[in-house]
This record gives C-alpha cells, structure tokens and sequence, in this order.
C-alpha cells in the first residue's frame, strides 16, 4: 500500500498564491481552486472548502504570502483577516503567529519580506508532514492486525498537509501489511466523516464503513471496535479537547462500553494558554447547514436551530493523546509546550 497523496494544497507558479482541493464537492466531484487573493483564501477557510485544523493552519500561512509584496502593514493586516475566519482551531492562530513573527524579523520590504514569509510558509507546511508520520509511529501499537478503528469527521490525509493525524497510525498498519478496518461517523450536519473519511480511505485501498453518528454508540456496544481515534482542534492545558461535534457523544459511548478512547493531534494543536476546555470558543456556523441537506429542506423554513461545529471532550474521558512527542497521558502534555 502506498501512503496516500491527495495534493490537498500546493503553490501556484512562482508561488503567487495557493492550490486547494476544494473539498465541499467531495466525493462527487474533485475540483481545484486557484487562490490569488486574501478575500479568496478567508472565503475558502471559512467555507471549508479548505478544512482541518492543521491544514487551515497551512493555508493561511501559504495565502498570507499573497500580501507581503504590499509590506508589512498589508501583511499583517492580511494576517488578522484570516485568523478571523475560524476561531476555534488553534493551529489557524499558531501558523499565522509564526508568519507575523518572521515578517517582523525580515531585513527588507518588498521581495525581501516576501520570500521570508514564503520560506516560513513552506517550513510550517514541511513540518506537518513530518508531524503526521511521528504521529502515525507513535499510535501504531494502537492498531494491530486484525483492528476495527472508530473515528468521527475527518483527520486524514485531507485535513492535514501530511497523511493525517486520527488516520496515520490507520494509513501506517496498513503499510506495515496489517489487516485494519475503519468505521467512520457520517459526522452531521457536513458529513465530513461520509464525504471525506471514506472517500479517502477507499481511494487508499482501507475498508471503511459508514455509519450515522447516532449509531455510534450501538456499534461501540457490539464489541468489535478495538479502539476510538479522532482528531483534535484544540487541546486546552487540562487535557480537555475541542473536536467536531458530535465526538463528546462518540467518548461517552466508548468509555461505557470499555473501548479505549485516544485523541491524535500535533504539538501546534495544543494551547497551553486555555486552561481547560469551558474557555476554548467555540464556533457556531449559520443554521441552514441543518435546516437544508444538500440544497433540499430537512426542516420548517424557520425553525430555530442551535449549530455549534465542535464540542469539548473532558481529558477524563481520554485514554491518551497520540502526538509527535509520542503516547502522551493528560498529565504529561505539557511535553507539547
């Protein structure tokens, strides 16, 4: 099995803005956006049309460049404006710390600042993709032959710039030539988990099967689920973790049930600074996301709905955090610092 490259993201020629796989067509279309402009690229975060906490991470990093040939102050104001886009996904505020840090350090304006900020860009995106691998060595023992892995949303190949942080260690038994199998939630209302889990995972040759988030919890008690991995937006300093709605559930099941619960994320993703996860914020996205299902109405016109993105999972319900810094326990995360 080869580890999967989906050219989620790459730099137009000479490297005047970004190329993103648009992923609010998958999986029945796969399309690429050229990005030569700041609104473009906040409009792409924003959207999900580029998605996952490390990748936005990436790409804000990447489509901040588009503005350095303006100076400093239209970098830095193209910095605020994609920080904006997204408040709870850490990584997002990270990569664009990093890029307002160089900018300040660069010698000159102009070409100058431009080809610093370009080369912290691609530092941060060559970063992840190491990351991605240390994560996939370090919960590998986490998969054995023969393993059924639950996840919920995406955290593959396509939302990082790497081969994912929930499914490196998936995407790394399978290379190791172990039978492993996947179930993943179709993660409403975006079906992050049907349109994009399972769209990768087939492409990868994994056998994958989907199911509704709210039969989570009655296949968690059939007892053929070895282990949960999913992703992370943010880990707070307790341990706690933001991650796409619906996870909080997909823990509660699992710790009843005596299924193993792990949290799969890089050191970027931990925010030392929120203490616990009450103070993480949390996004809430426009209510027709649930009123509508692919364009077609799924509710009263003006119901009111109540559309939080993520939710936070109590560090006591996690059995460990899979990191680039190895199997970490809520205790040792400091590590990440």
């Amino acid at each position: 099995m080869t580890i999967p490259q989906f050219h989620q993201i790459a730099w137009l020629p000479d490297q005047a803005g970004v190329r993103i796989l648009d992923q609010t067509l998958l999986p029945r279309e796969e399309r690429r956006l050229d990005v030569t402009t700041i609104e473009q690229m906040a409009e792409a975060i924003r959207t999900l049309r580029v998605r996952g906490a490390p990748l936005i991470g990436i790409a804000a990093a990447m489509g901040s460049t588009i503005a350095a040939s303006n100076g400093l102050v239209s970098f830095l104001e193209a910095c605020d404006t994609l920080e904006a886009t997204r408040p709870t996904a850490v990584n997002l505020m990270w990569a664009l710390r990093r890029m307002r840090e160089r900018a300040r350090r660069a010698a000159g304006a102009g070409q100058e600042l431009r080809a610093a900020v370009i080369a912290e860009a691609d530092a941060i995106w060559t970063e992840d993709r190491t990351l991605c691998g240390a994560i996939g060595r370090a919960g590998l023992h986490l998969v054995t032959d023969g393993a059924t892995v639950l996840t919920h949303c995406n955290a593959g190949a396509l939302a990082t710039g790497g081969i994912g942080t929930a499914l490196a260690p998936v995407y790394l038994a399978q290379a190791a030539g172990r039978k492993v199998r996947v179930i993943a939630g179709e993660t409403r209302p975006l079906l992050q988990g049907s349109r994009l889990t399972a769209w990768e995972l087939t492409r990868a040759g994994i056998p994958v099967t989907v199911i509704t988030d709210s039969m989570a919890a009655s296949r968690l008690r059939q007892g053929d689920v070895s282990c949960v991995i999913v992703g992370a937006d943010r880990i707070a300093a307790n341990g706690d973790v933001a991650n796409k709605i619906g996870t909080y559930g997909v823990a509660l099941a699992a710790r009843e049930h005596g299924v193993p619960f792990y949290v799969a994320a890089p050191y970027s993703t931990f925010d030392a600074a929120t203490m616990h996860g009450a103070a993480i914020p949390i996004e809430e996205r426009a209510p027709g996301e649930v009123r509508e299902f692919h364009g077609h109405p799924s509710a009263p016109a003006d119901v009111p709905v109540w559309n939080p993105a993520f939710d936070m999972t109590p560090a006591a319900l996690i059995a460990g955090y899979v990191t680039d810094r190895g199997l970490l326990t809520a205790k040792e995360l400091g590590r990440l610092g």
